[in-house]
């Protein structure tokens, strides 16, 4: 088994020093994590057993979370940290594991780990969803993103990327709690994935993790989930929802002929009932326009 140092007691923190550089904060989101008992929360809920056992599963998951948290987005650019004895000090790591550690530990780890973290997330957010204050509303702002890689990552693949065509990227689902601003869920998709795949299961995913006591859920969403099944998905939770709609050609045949109102100086709006060609029923559509100066 492998020691855990204590973290240091009788310390002072103070942020006056000329030589403090922006990593000095670590010290605050390490208290948050005491505090919260995360280490031991993740001894308990995390089974993932390996041959070399020199740091634990609740270090490793940490000593890959501190450089997210530190803005060092890849393995072998944390290296420098093994050799910052205050930052093991601070943090309460005997060392650091080194990139070829923390890469076998990704690379051998069991899907159900996934699945464990997964839970373990979920779990969190039952509870802080809460803080400071209960609620009874959600707001699921949706989002479908491109980000785009270099070299040869595992999944990704060629396909829409308007920044860098060509190259290979992922095209991840987000879900963000628009009030708390949590990462509710994510999916990562390859980059040639189609536009709405995956999204219903995403959808079940996010709804399955709401708290039995939530009598209001709201969605926001990008076109990328401007698609009947995923419309259909949003409507048997009995979700309200705003999607952003697919600019179609027929569709946009439409906008001129609409009756608009003034609701400003230099804007327009126009409201009506649309049934696209295979839906099942016609759906409320909200369209603005803006005057533009010559």
């Amino acid at each position: 088994m492998a020691r855990i140092n204590r973290s240091p007691r009788g310390l002072r923190i103070a942020c006056n020093h000329a030589g403090l550089t922006h990593f000095g904060g670590i010290y605050f989101f390490h208290e948050f994590l005491r505090v919260l008992h995360i280490r031991q929360f993740l001894a308990r809920n995390l089974d993932y057993s390996r041959r070399n056992e020199r740091y634990s599963v609740s270090q490793m998951i940490l000593a890959l979370v501190y450089p997210i948290i530190l803005g060092l987005d890849r393995i072998e650019t944390a290296s420098f940290l093994r050799s910052n004895g205050t930052f093991q000090y601070l943090t309460g790591l005997q060392s650091f594991p080194d990139a070829q550690t923390l890469r076998r530990f990704l690379r051998h780890a069991p899907p159900r780990l996934w699945e464990q973290l997964h839970g373990v997330n979920d779990r969190l957010l039952q509870n802080f969803i809460y803080l400071p204050d209960h609620r009874s509303r959600l707001i699921f702002d949706l989002d479908s993103t491109v980000v785009t890689t270099f070299g040869h990552q595992d999944g990704a693949e060629v396909g829409y990327n308007p920044r860098y065509r060509g190259k290979r990227s992922y095209n991840p689902l987000l879900c963000i709690e628009a009030n708390s601003a949590y990462l509710w869920d994510a999916e990562l998709r390859t980059g040639n994935a189609a536009r709405w795949e995956g999204s219903v299961e995403f959808l079940d995913t996010c709804f399955a993790n709401v708290p039995p006591d939530i009598r209001e859920i709201r969605t926001r969403a990008d076109a990328g989930f401007a698609f009947n099944p995923v419309l259909e998905a949003l409507e048997s939770q009995s979700a309200q929802y705003a999607v952003v709609a697919r600019r179609t050609r027929p569709f946009r045949n439409l906008l001129p002929g609409l009756p608009y109102e003034p609701v400003s100086r230099d804007g327009e709006m126009a409201d009506f009932e649309h049934r696209v060609q295979g839906w099942r029923q016609a759906r409320r559509f909200v369209v603005a326009r803006r005057l533009l100066q010559p």
